[in-house]
């Protein structure tokens, strides 16, 4: 008598190694964050940016003392530009701590680069997210109508370019009037023809690819085919100039405060330095503390910026 054995359903594939084939959908962003994650130097970037965007953002909680409050008066025994003084290191009890000591107004220094970093990283964020759709818009039209248009939006971003960019920066803000708008509104203006141009480049070299044909012969709009099909592909380089463009915009924002065209009442870094310069030789801590920290926060966005090309470029990324 023949047994009768009962079937089983199929067994699964196996790969070469012996695994179950994974079928877990792909993930651009998951695969963008590893492919930057991979990047040491985007991760240390990021480690800096995220200490000082953290300060920026819970500034009036971190400081101490009100960063325009002299301490004369309320302080005991306190003298003008005082050394730092930390309880780790021996500070006595009854003396205020104040890490980065006071300045020449009895102010604490701490707490003004605490305070001063909420606009110096603020207004860098600002000026390089407006030259970025400006520039955008302007690169887009030129790289796609291109002929006469082109010709006159790119010799405008060429005469902006002749200018060096503090310069040209010092003449509209002296012409518009000394305050952060200004400033601000300065800065985007001499950073819009980098972006223009790398917009316009990734548009010339997308507007004659076979989907840009088929949506145009479909019908779709002008600004559709720009938005929708063309400008993705901008997004990438778009990314890294604008992070190494932020590093650029805050010492350009202390450059303008140092050579006195922005007030020196705001609590900026550069306003800082401009302030106190005089004093490197005899009180080196009033200087130093916003000096490092723009140098920190500049390293920060250009090592970013530059983990982030290396992750996005398709030549190392493998």
């Amino acid at each position: 008598m023949t047994d009768h054995h009962p079937t089983h359903p199929a067994a699964p594939e196996y790969g070469d190694a012996g695994e179950i084939l994974s079928t877990r959908p792909a993930s651009l962003w998951r695969d963008t964050l590893t492919g930057i994650l991979r990047q040491r130097s985007a991760v240390v970037g990021l480690l800096i940016l995220g200490v000082f965007l953290f300060v920026a953002v819970f500034a009036d909680q971190i400081a101490p003392f009100d960063p325009r409050e002299s301490m004369l008066g309320i302080e005991p025994g306190i003298q003008k530009q005082a050394p730092p003084c930390i309880r780790l290191l021996g500070c006595p009890a009854d003396r205020f701590e104040h890490i980065f000591g006071l300045d020449t107004n009895f102010q604490d220094v701490f707490s003004r680069v605490v305070i001063g970093s909420r606009i110096s990283i603020g207004i860098g964020f600002a000026a390089v997210g407006m030259a970025i759709v400006i520039g955008a818009a302007i690169g887009a039209i030129a790289g796609y109508v291109g002929g006469r248009t082109d010709n006159i939006l790119m010799r405008l971003m060429d005469i902006v370019l002749a200018f060096p960019s503090l310069l040209l920066a010092i003449v509209i803000v002296s012409a518009l009037g000394s305050n952060l708008m200004n400033t601000m509104l300065a800065i985007s203006i001499v950073s819009i023809p980098v972006y223009a141009r790398i917009v316009r480049a990734s548009v010339i070299g997308a507007r004659e690819n076979d989907y840009v044909t088929a949506s145009r012969a479909l019908g779709e709009s002008t600004t559709g085919i720009l938005v929708r099909r063309i400008m993705p592909n901008a997004i990438t380089p778009l990314i890294v100039q604008g992070t190494l463009g932020i590093g650029t915009a805050v010492l350009e924002i202390a450059a303008l405060a140092f050579v006195g065209v922005v007030s020196l009442s705001e609590i900026t870094w550069g306003s800082m330095i401009a302030i106190e310069f005089q004093r490197l030789f005899t009180a080196p801590h009033i200087i130093l503390a916003p000096g490092l920290a723009i140098t920190f926060v500049v390293l920060g966005f250009n090592l970013l910026g530059d983990g982030l090309r290396d992750a996005f470029d398709p030549r190392l990324n493998r």
